[in-house]
């Protein structure tokens, strides 16, 4: 069972527009709503792809009903912390050339006590799980070490954690010892101080943040592939794709890819970059089904390309 941590959830309401125009009253020619957030995405991924998540994250108003309800929806049990604001809602436009324009809420803002009952809605469910992945920003009255308290916490209950977050809430958890980070390339270069420009640099940058407290690095450097590093090597993976719909969830698809198949090693990196790669071709924030896979598509070696650019360097 894969238990998932949302601090700053969301409803994610998504309109097709025929053309972006500002300033005009304009007519979406469909629209959708799903169950937003890094962390609920991970559950989604998990659960699409036939396993058994649930997912904390604090809900409130009628939008974290509704919230618990497309979870349900979608066959992951929400343990939903009442919380006095409302779930915040994003709004994403879409054009038929498939340009996204993103309107992101900030959400509520949690007390010291709503804070706390996260943290106890994780403990009493953390012994039945195989990992606790703890995903996204940390939203409004968290402090940044709110993430190491919530390593120190699921290590002390005996369970794996994987985190996917940056900044000061990143840095601040290493000292912990999570068991899998999950940063993009930017993320790393942000958490080393320095700029990225060939997949070496990333490996290099991942190295650091093992040394300072991370047991293993899964590092998504976009197009360019994956990296993992660990105790017992460095692994880099690529993947075939015929078309990119939409990279929405596509990362937390690759997380979901890599736990549920154990959180370590060549393997779990291939199911990593096959959930990411079958995500990027799907439409909107759509999760893959074991349908969708294509794990020939994969190729993992343990012989790291260093030279090879980043198509994007990371400032």
């Amino acid at each position: 069972m894969i238990l998932t941590v949302t601090p700053n959830p969301s409803l994610d309401r998504t309109y097709e527009l025929p053309e972006l125009v500002r300033g005009t009253v304009l007519r979406a020619t469909a629209d959708r709503v799903d169950p937003g957030g890094k962390g609920v995405n991970v559950s989604r991924a998990v659960a699409a792809a036939g396993h058994r998540t649930v997912a904390v994250a604090p809900m409130g108003g009628p939008e974290g009903a509704l919230l618990a309800r497309l979870l349900g929806e979608h066959g992951i049990e929400a343990a939903g912390v009442p919380v006095t604001g409302s779930t915040r809602i994003n709004i994403t436009l879409v054009e038929p050339d498939s340009t996204l324009t993103k309107i992101n809420a900030a959400g509520p803002e949690l007390s010291a006590a709503e804070a706390e009952d996260v943290l106890e809605a994780v403990r009493t469910r953390a012994a039945a799980a195989d990992w606790i992945a703890c995903c996204g920003s940390l939203p409004r009255g968290l402090p940044p070490q709110w993430y190491a308290e919530l390593v120190a916490r699921s290590h002390r209950a005996g369970t794996r954690i994987a985190l996917d977050t940056s900044g000061p809430a990143l840095t601040a958890a290493l000292r912990e010892g999570p068991d899998v980070i999950k940063p993009n390339s930017q993320e790393l270069a942000e958490a080393v101080g320095r700029p990225l420009a060939t997949v070496g640099d990333a490996l290099e940058a991942a190295e650091e943040l093992r040394a300072r407290g991370a047991r293993s690095v899964l590092a998504s450097l976009g197009a360019d592939g994956q990296l993992l590093v660990e105790a017992s090597g460095a692994y880099f993976a690529t993947a075939r794709v015929e078309t990119v719909r939409s990279n929405v969830g596509a990362g937390d698809a690759s997380l979901a890819g890599f736990l549920t198949a154990g959180g370590q090693g060549p393997e779990a990196l291939a199911s990593a970059v096959a959930h990411g790669a079958a995500a990027v071709q799907l439409a909107g924030s759509l999760m893959p089904t074991p349908a969708d896979l294509d794990r020939s598509a994969v190729v993992v070696s343990a012989d790291v390309p260093l030279d090879r650019p980043l198509t994007e360097p990371a400032p």
